[in-house]
Parts: structure tokens; C-alpha cells; sequence
């Protein structure tokens, strides 16, 4: 689902691939197309943000997000544990995720799920410019339907003062992804279990 704000990437361009982006496993898997990168951004419906609170734990948290260009904006109150350990800014790492498939083969071992998934690694910073503030509070409006934000009321003034916003600049970026058909051992192939991908789609039934 993605937002009108949203800025294609400019053509035949990649991420530099670092240490934090190079993966131990299934590199044959990875890319960093920005292209590819940002359409899985602008599909997934929320991402996951971890970090090290306060207290020195890690911390994984869910929230919706929204891209503009090549940033993109975090919300939350202003009293979220984020929120909080970001006020000088804060090191986190950002995974979105879209799943397109259940992969069923034959042996349990293969058995996998057709997917795309972003993960950025960079520094968050509150959002503390009022204009930045509202472009980024009317990107996440306009994600969940196009032109929402002016079928709804703007936020007043205490609600402005509770609703956080972070940025995270995409710099450090990689795309992995899955698809197609089970792997199967060559031994498996004569067995008489049913194999094959069950698509997965994300899908809003109803838009206000």
C-alpha cells in the first residue's frame, strides 16, 4: 500500500553495501536496488524498530510507518519508550516485511515462505521542525487511504504536542527476498504428499 508522497528512486541506483548489510547466509538472496528497497517500504503496512533502551535492554517495537524520499518517519507518543531514548537521537535497526507466499514441500526442512523484506540500519532523530512534522503526520494519513487526510479533522494543538515523530535516513540499506517453488531433495520427489507456494495477499476490504 503506498503513499502519494512517496518519491521513486532515481534509476539504476544501489545502496552501498557495508559490513551491517552483507549477510552470512543466502547472499545469492540479497539486493540493494533502492527501487527494490523503497516498493517493499511503501507495501509493508508497519515495520519493526529495534534499539537499546534506556536501561541498557534490547527493545523490539511495531509501529506503522511512512516514506518521504529517502526518509522515513516514525510515529509515536511523546511519552513512548522511542520516543524517550531518542530525544539526542538513537542508533536502531528497521526491518519491513512482506510476505507473498507459503512454500509446502514435501520434507518438513523445506518447507519456507515467499517474502521481501527491508532492513535499515541508521540514526533516528525526532522530527522537531513544525512543516516536517505535518508532511510526515499527513504521510502516515494518506497510507492507510489516498486523500484522507483531508476527509478528517488536523490535529489540534494538544494533539500535536503528543504525537512524536523520528526519521530515519535510508543510507544503510538491503533488500532480501524469496520466491518460487519448494527446494526438494532429489530422494523426495516420488513421495505422495502435495507440494506448491499458497499465495499471500495483503488487502483492504473497505476505504474511508
Amino acid at each position: 500500500m503506498s503513499t502519494p508522497f512517496a518519491q521513486p528512486a532515481p534509476v539504476n541506483t544501489a545502496f552501498a553495501r557495508t559490513e551491517r548489510t552483507t549477510p552470512l547466509r543466502a547472499r545469492h538472496r540479497i539486493d540493494y536496488a533502492k527501487a527494490s528497497a523503497l516498493q517493499v517500504l511503501d507495501e509493508a503496512l508497519f515495520c519493526d524498530v529495534a534499539f537499546t533502551g534506556p536501561d541498557g535492554a534490547p527493545r523490539v517495537l511495531p509501529t506503522f510507518h511512512a516514506r518521504l524520499g529517502d526518509t522515513v518517519y516514525l510515529h509515536g507518543s511523546t511519552g513512548s519508550s522511542t520516543a524517550l531514548a531518542a530525544r539526542e537521537g538513537l542508533d536502531v535497526c528497521l526491518t519491513a516485511t512482506v510476505v507473498d507466499g507459503l512454500v509446502y514441500a514435501k520434507s518438513w526442512f523445506h518447507h519456507s515462505v515467499n517474502y521481501r523484506s527491508v532492513v535499515v540500519h541508521g540514526r533516528a532523530v525526532p522530527v522537531t521542525d513544525a512543516h516536517e512534522r505535518r508532511l510526515a503526520m499527513r504521510a502516515l494519513i494518506e497510507r492507510m487511504s489516498t486523500g484522507r487526510s483531508e476527509r478528517s479533522r488536523e490535529p489540534d494543538a494538544k494533539e500535536e504536542a503528543a504525537s512524536a515523530f523520528l526519521a530515519v535516513p535510508l543510507e544503510e540499506v538491503s533488500v532480501k527476498r524469496r520466491s518460487g517453488p519448494p527446494s526438494e531433495e532429489p530422494e523426495d520427489e516420488d513421495l505422495p504428499y502435495r507440494n506448491g507456494v499458497a499465495e499471500v495477499r495483503t488487502s483492504v476490504t473497505g476505504r474511508l
